[in-house]
């Protein structure tokens, strides 16, 4: 009978040999992405691997513990054993390789709540790959939410960069190098501290909520775990950084991952030009796509129509999924934690 492996951050031969058999994986479902957000208090990180008789399957999940409270009554002292599962940082969802009919993906479904229930997962929250669009291929597990769009270029050739950029796009880029920016990339130590330095700054003048100040143990991370996965692009004016960002690749994907800049510099456009030499660079190391994202929130914001310059043609979809495995645990947790509110969040019961 299929049922559900289990490999922890531990195992990460065994992890990177799975993840490697489905065509669609990407640096997200790798222990290198995963170990930066678990240094950073995400949760535990685990590769859930699932091989039925013609189909197989994996998600990449963190594990955190419900939030109850410190004093309980005794019939609710279980409640300390409880876990919800989340997609790490990012995107991802399951991945599916071989047969995937609704026969195959009933007998998932059923392994995978059996082995949730069994092992005291309450709920599950899913943010989906955009550009692998695998959203709606388990909906007879997850309840599925299409949100807000974002963008993804298509980087096959610099040719196709130029042509999906629009037209003020491609003028703010020329006139980026008119004024002497030079973008440059490399992955030393040095050059994570500084971004450190200027992504720090760039929360502070935008108010970002304590979560996204990263610590030093997060950007280590990155440097030593993702050696082949990860670059620190610089937009400079002599001396001068103007922006930052780090981008991640792997499997044909380049991603935009973190990103910060000096607001002296904006009229410069440094940022129009980073992301530009980021896609043309993936363009030349084998790259197919490079995925932006989207605006605050899903919303088309200024974010997102800034993003949107860099391919004027199709968007991708951004969508999320949730599910309960135990409704009774589920609304206890709400009760105790929220009194029963909606709070906007999923699950229910936490407000973060």
């Amino acid at each position: 009978m299929a049922g559900i492996r289990v490999i922890s951050i531990d195992q990460e031969e065994e992890w990177l040999r799975i993840i490697a058999q489905f065509e669609r994986h990407d640096v997200y479902f790798t222990p290198g992405y995963v170990r930066a957000f678990q240094k950073n208090g995400d949760g535990e990180p685990f590769l859930l691997f699932y091989h039925g008789k013609n189909m197989q399957a994996a998600n990449v999940v963190m594990r955190r513990p419900v939030p109850v409270l410190r004093t309980l009554v005794p019939e609710d002292e279980a409640l300390k054993a409880y876990f919800d599962f989340v997609t790490p940082y990012g995107y991802g969802g399951f991945l599916l390789q071989g047969d995937t009919s609704d026969p195959e993906k009933q007998a998932l479904a059923r392994a995978y709540r059996d082995f949730c229930r069994d092992h005291q997962i309450v709920a599950e929250f899913n943010r989906y790959h955009p550009v692998i669009g695998n959203a709606h291929e388990m909906e007879c597990l997850y309840d599925v939410v299409d949100l807000g769009h974002t963008v993804c270029m298509d980087i096959s050739s610099k040719e196709t960069v130029w042509n999906g950029l629009t037209s003020k796009n491609r003028n703010l880029i020329r006139k980026a190098l008119k004024s002497g920016i030079r973008v440059y990339w490399g992955r030393d130590e040095e050059l994570f501290r500084q971004f450190e330095e200027l992504y720090n700054r760039t929360m502070d003048k935008v108010g970002a909520d304590g979560y996204y100040y990263f610590q030093k143990e997060f950007y280590d991370s990155i440097l030593y775990d993702m050696k082949d996965q990860a670059l620190v692009f610089s937009a400079k004016l002599g001396n001068e950084t103007a922006a930052m960002s780090i981008i991640l690749y792997g499997n044909g994907q380049l991603h935009y991952h973190l990103s910060a800049s000096d607001k002296a510099y904006q009229s410069y456009a440094p940022t129009n030009l980073l992301l530009y030499e980021a896609a043309c660079f993936g363009c030349g190391i084998g790259m197919k796509t490079f995925h932006l994202g989207g605006g605050l929130g899903s919303r088309e914001d200024s974010l997102y129509h800034f993003k949107k310059q860099f391919n004027r043609y199709e968007d991708t979809q951004f969508s999320i999924g949730r599910a309960v495995f135990d409704r009774d645990v589920y609304e206890r947790l709400r009760l105790l934690n929220n009194d029963a509110r909606e709070t906007g969040f999923f699950p229910a019961y936490r407000d973060v």
